[in-house]
């Protein structure tokens, strides 16, 4: 589920979606907020381009939506069923987990779209 070659893989790890090898991100750390969004050209190992065409990743905006819903909904569930909190509580914690998570949300959104574009290509990967 988790292998090379899988969509998820190259969601999760923020790797090149035709080889699975290079980081799409300069920096790894995406609480580094001067770099969050901050990505290499192409990639080197198998050239893709990332920026298909100008303002590509703006369609990520569209899945940031759902993405940040399910992190409220995790955010719910857990001070909820868990810890029994009344609903300021509940209110301050989803929104506490939307703001520190809000670079991960971010840099998932733009991995969740380029993957509905591009596609796992296993001659490019290296041996």
């Amino acid at each position: 589920m988790f292998k090379k070659g899988t969509k998820l893989y190259s969601i999760l790890t923020s790797t090149c979606p035709k080889c699975h090898e290079e980081s799409m991100f300069k920096n790894k750390n995406p609480y580094i907020l001067s770099e969050a969004l901050s990505m290499h050209e192409h990639c080197s190992n198998c050239k893709t381009k990332y920026k298909i065409e100008p303002s590509f990743f703006y369609g990520s905006m569209y899945v940031s939506y759902p993405v940040g819903i399910a992190f409220a909904t995790a955010a719910f569930v857990i001070s909820f069923f868990v810890f029994n909190a009344s609903i300021h509580i509940i209110f301050i914690s989803i929104i506490t987990t939307l703001i520190v998570c809000m670079p991960i949300i971010l840099r998932l959104s733009r991995n969740i779209w380029i993957n509905f574009f591009m596609h796992y290509d296993k001659s490019f990967a290296k041996k």
